[in-house]
């Protein structure tokens, strides 16, 4: 069985939820550099794999995929290691739920914006513009003080194991604590605050982490 292949930059978010599902299912794996910055991802080639020029994109003996949420339970249903998905509804459900949170109101604001702003624009030589910052902190606070409240005294975001909404989570709450506001962003939410710093110390996240 071949090796399966990631399409992205190792500095997205979510080609590391993807590499950190692999790596905990000590699967190998190749990661193919598309550089979302200079327009790779609007190469045809590309294109060929995901038609939105959205990143990763994702092969495996053959079988093409996109989508992280598709591609990520796709690991765990494929390659042996422990099980990266509750195995009761309602753990699946709330796993569900937290990555749905993380794509559709976490990354917006705090990558979309507040990261692109702060970590990005800086190394394209850019003035950061403080409005959309500023724009971008109340719905920061709003989405990290949902997830405050979902993991509630779970040790991890979605019950009692780490699992693929963990995976989802860590690569965007990284970012955040390297933003100035992150601190302070953070100590609002101690549960979310404690669930980064014991994600951050898995071996899956220190041999993903990103070269921006």
């Amino acid at each position: 069985m071949a090796d399966p292949i990631i399409f992205g930059p190792n500095y997205s978010t979510y080609v590391r939820s993807v590499r950190m599902a692999l790596e905990e299912k000590g699967a190998a794996y190749k990661l193919h550099e598309v550089d979302i910055f200079s327009g790779e991802n609007q190469n045809p080639d590309f294109l060929a794999r995901q038609p939105f020029g959205k990143v990763p994109a994702f092969e495996h003996d053959g079988f093409q995929l996109y989508e992280t949420d598709a591609i990520t339970r796709y690991v765990d249903m494929t390659f042996e290691g422990p099980s990266l998905q509750p195995q009761d509804a309602r753990g699946q459900a709330r796993m569900t739920q937290i990555i749905g949170i993380v794509n559709a109101y976490a990354y917006p604001p705090i990558v979309g914006k507040l990261v692109i702003q702060r970590l990005v624009m800086p190394k394209l030589n850019e003035t950061p513009d403080e409005q959309a910052i500023a724009e971008a902190l109340p719905d920061a606070r709003k989405v990290l003080a949902e997830l405050e409240r979902l993991i509630g005294e779970n040790a991890y975001a979605a019950g009692s194991h780490l699992s693929l909404a963990d995976l989802q989570l860590l690569p965007v709450l990284d970012y955040l604590s390297m933003t100035p506001e992150g601190g302070e962003l953070l100590a609002e939410v101690p549960r979310v605050k404690a669930l980064h710093a014991k994600l951050a110390e898995r071996e899956s996240a220190k041999r993903t982490a990103p070269q921006l």
